[in-house]
């Protein structure tokens, strides 16, 4: 139920910056040491992420509930990539092997994405293992 939860806010956050909020978006988007961002994606992608994930946070609840369904195995077993393959990182500006690490983002990434990143894979995992 926690990874539910901690999704529905990510949601949330996303759907915020979807309608024009700029609380914690210097701290969500990477930039290069000069504080230029490298990305810079439009309000409707972040709608799109928000649906993302709040569909990544039904998956979960329904794991949760014991629901073996193919789909929903599937699909949790693939949302439990992405995360994982979040952790791991992109090797430039994400992950445990990104290249720029002295940005206020990159501080972020290494004391609070990846480790989040990881908890939410896994947790998927173990759900998928307990079904």
């Amino acid at each position: 139920m926690t990874i539910t939860i901690i999704l529905l806010i990510a949601a949330l956050i996303h759907f915020y910056w979807a309608v024009g909020g700029v609380w914690g978006i210097d701290k969500a988007l990477p930039t290069d040491s000069k504080g230029n961002r490298l990305l810079n994606p439009p309000q409707p992608l972040s709608a799109l992420v928000g649906l993302v994930v709040l569909g990544f946070a039904y998956i979960a609840y329904e794991l949760w509930q014991g629901n073996d369904d193919n789909i929903i195995v599937y699909a949790g077993w693939g949302i439990a990539t992405i995360f994982l393959l979040r952790v791991v990182g992109d090797f430039h500006m994400v992950g445990l092997f990104k290249k720029i690490k002295d940005t206020p983002f990159a501080k972020y990434d290494t004391w609070f994405y990846i480790p989040l990143c990881l908890y939410i894979g896994l947790s998927f995992m173990l759900m998928l293992l307990e079904i």
